[in-house]
């Protein structure tokens, strides 16, 4: 396979940062419900599992709001700047409404909303930044997927920054949400390397669904979400069994998401040096490996447990952008934006159960067997990984 020109224009740079900084700010209301969990149990009387529940809502939102894009081809024959724009707007107030939700069902509907529209934020910002980038397109798409991972974790600042109050992490978040909406529709442009506007097709759907190389990319995906989200949805209830309910777990939860942040830019320049599916090869390999054995550790001394809570953080997001930039390589170039949009929907339906299971698991019998659990996701996408780098080696 020829290797693309090295990017020139000078207008990318730029662009990565406006979109990274908007993909953080927009993200930032998806984990409010995780950082908070504590007061909203306390307000609702709730337990662990429904609790959970306020996040896993947010899946099924995100996964109703891509699946609908992907039918109607959204991310193909809107531009990218509108929907991102007016996507992010209404998962900020979607987010908002938690704090007038006059019981826990409401609650409910209002998370259900805010993942709803952020499907208008995450899909569209990998396209808008594969406009920009070939050479370096793993690099670019995996600064956003670090600022995106950056954005998660910001709840647990805003609390930190305030105590536990709800108000500031809810509404914080959801200013930050449309403060990004608002910069990428007054300043975004797609770059020198658009993909082709396509006219919608109900066959879309099926030409990316039949593509074996999309398919194997999209296996990888999945073995990493089932992973991921759970550990991230669970990770501030993990630290208050084993640091205490306070700052310090806070400021754990905090670090251990963040730490994907550079996890994603630094896989994505690997990615583009060594390969796409090595780079998430051997990622899956040592998240898989700290999800077999964090949650053992509950009584081991503090600095082991928050280390390799930091190594898991680091690498468990870290080949997230790599199986999107795969996609916009081999899916048909005229439906990028469909087989982004329906390799992400599919994966956060499976979070959905895994973020169940872990905290019912984790609640009766120990986060030692719960954790465990989620190294089978890596094991099966480091199966689809070989699969498609033997494939594409053969072509």
């Amino acid at each position: 396979m020829r290797a693309p020109e090295a990017d020139r224009h000078p207008g990318r740079w730029p662009a990565l940062l406006l979109v990274s900084f908007a993909v953080l700010l927009g993200m930032s209301v998806w984990l409010t419900a995780s950082a908070v969990g504590a007061e909203l149990a306390a307000r609702w009387d709730l337990d662990a599992e429904q609790v959970a529940l306020l996040t896993t809502v947010v899946q099924l939102g995100f996964v109703l709001g891509t699946a609908i894009a992907a039918l109607l081809n959204l991310a193909d024959i809107v531009p990218a700047r509108a929907y991102f724009a007016a996507s992010a707007a209404a998962a900020a107030l979607a987010n908002a409404a938690v704090l007038v939700a006059p019981g826990f069902g409401w609650a409910l509907v209002a998370r259900l909303l805010t993942g709803f529209f952020l499907a208008g934020v995450y899909p569209p910002s990998m396209k808008m930044m594969a406009t920009w980038f070939r050479a370096a397109r793993g690099m670019a798409i995996g600064a956003v997927v670090g600022a995106l991972t950056i954005g998660k974790a910001t709840p647990y600042v805003l609390k930190l920054i305030d105590g536990a109050a709800l108000e500031p992490v809810l509404l914080g978040s959801s200013a930050g949400a449309l403060l990004g909406g608002v910069l990428v529709g007054a300043f975004y442009r797609d770059g020198p390397y658009p993909f082709p506007r396509t006219r919608f097709s109900w066959g879309l759907v099926g030409r990316v669904v039949r593509d074996r190389p999309t398919r194997l990319a999209t296996g990888g995906y999945l073995g990493h979400m089932w992973e991921l989200y759970a550990a991230w949805a669970s990770i501030g209830l993990f630290f208050d069994r084993v640091l205490g309910h306070g700052p310090r777990a806070d400021l754990a939860a905090f670090a251990m998401i963040a730490a994907g942040g550079p996890g994603a830019y630094l896989a994505g320049r690997w990615a583009d040096a060594w390969g796409r599916e090595r780079t998430t090869i051997w990622m899956m390999a040592i998240s898989g490996s700290c999800a077999l054995t964090l949650g053992w550790l509950t009584g081991g001394p503090t600095w082991l447990v928050v280390g390799l809570a930091l190594v898991w953080g680091f690498t468990i997001v870290a080949d997230s952008a790599q199986f999107s930039a795969v996609v916009t390589e081999v899916a048909p170039a005229d439906a990028v934006g469909t087989a982004l949009t329906l390799q992400t929907s599919v994966g956060f339906l499976l979070t959905t159960v895994s973020i169940q299971l872990v905290a019912g698991v984790a609640d009766r019998v120990g986060w030692g067997p719960a954790y465990a659990m989620l190294a089978v996701g890596p094991v099966l996408g480091i199966v689809s990984m070989v699969r498609l780098r033997r494939l594409r080696a053969a072509r």
